[in-house]
């Protein structure tokens, strides 16, 4: 945003300070539109009697706003006035919002009437950038076991609580239908900052969909179709000569790898994860759901709505009850109480 105020009184620095914190307060509305298209013009001066005059004129590609303030002393004047713009930008936006939604002329007949683009979708709008392939693909190379840890404890939660022709269904048809819908190009992306609970969105539609299609039965084979096995030629010696396995102990063997989990780790984690799904075995798939994103994966509430598709009141209610019932049914670990607390109130 290009700014220019113009002072017509001795300037301090304490008035440029206090200006140059309404600047930055103002431009925090005016993200959506892009900075070089958005300038604002001010003049701060003394009334012809006495106190002082603010005068702001703010011209955005949309249109343009005015605001005047007057008051005996300075400090009022300049906040009365950025006040008063602010709160016409929000308006501002607003009418931008849900002008596409309505004709310009009410007479008009509907049949003939053709909706208008939206503001978010023309050049004066900053376009957020939306998740790529390449996205994608590094998320899930760096994040495929704890996506396929939460498909396979999901899957397993389901089928403890009786939900039918999930038992065939493997972790990786799961993963792997999940990857194929979020790289087709026909679907919808959102934007990059919900990658993560975009994928497991996908993972929960995956499961569903699979639960509820028609499985028949694979064909057996018989024994006889076997292809017997080659007659051995000795080819293999030749493929041994340049294939040695190393034997050799390195430097690099005995380094430990922090970003790995050791198997102490991912044994307590999987016995944490399978108390509490049998704690949570009797009470709603939704709290237990909400919980278990909150608590094991991280997500925050907003998340977990995105998720799940639920409001976020009904998910920290969820939440609220799930946690409950744990304090009822089994002693939750300390660590576990703080972590669940400080991500609902973060969220």
């Amino acid at each position: 945003m290009n700014v220019h105020i113009t002072y017509k009184l001795s300037k301090t620095s304490d008035v440029e300070q206090a200006i140059q914190q309404q600047v930055e307060k103002l431009r925090k509305r005016l993200h959506v539109f892009k900075p070089d298209m958005v300038s604002l013009h001010g003049t701060v001066e003394e009334g012809n009697k006495r106190g002082f005059i603010v005068s702001l004129n703010l011209r955005l590609p949309t249109g343009q706003i005015a605001a005047r303030s007057s008051t005996e002393t300075l400090a009022p004047a300049i906040k009365s006035s950025f006040d008063d713009l602010i709160e016409q930008v929000t308006k501002h936006k607003d009418h931008l919002r849900n002008h596409h939604k309505w004709p310009r002329n009410k007479r008009m007949e509907r049949g003939r009437y053709q909706s208008q683009v939206p503001f978010e979708k023309t050049l004066a709008a900053v376009q957020t950038p939306t998740i790529s392939e390449d996205d994608i693909t590094g998320f899930v190379n760096v994040n495929l076991q704890k996506l396929e840890r939460f498909v396979s404890n999901e899957l397993r939660f389901r089928i403890s609580s009786g939900q039918p022709n999930l038992e065939r269904i493997a972790t990786e048809e799961v993963i792997d239908e999940v990857i194929a819908n979020a790289l087709d190009d026909r679907k919808e992306r959102p934007e990059k900052v919900a990658l993560e609970p975009w994928l497991y969105r996908l993972a929960r539609r995956a499961m569903d969909r699979l639960a509820n299609q028609s499985r028949p039965e694979a064909p057996s084979i018989s024994v006889n179709l076997l292809v017997p096995r080659e007659k051995d030629d000795g080819h293999d010696e030749v493929i041994q000569e340049y294939d040695q396995p190393d034997e050799m102990l390195t430097n690099e063997n005995l380094i430990a790898d922090g970003r790995t989990a050791t198997p102490e780790d991912i044994a307590s984690n999987d016995e944490v994860v399978a108390m509490v799904d049998a704690a949570l075995l009797h009470t709603r798939h939704e709290d237990r759901e909400a919980f278990i994103l909150n608590t094991m994966e991280g997500f925050t509430v907003q998340e977990i709505g995105a998720i799940t598709e639920r409001p976020e009141q009904e998910v920290r209610e969820s939440i609220r009850r799930a946690r409950e019932h744990l304090r009822k049914v089994i002693p939750v670990p300390d660590n576990m109480k703080n972590k669940s607390t400080v991500r609902s109130e973060s969220a």
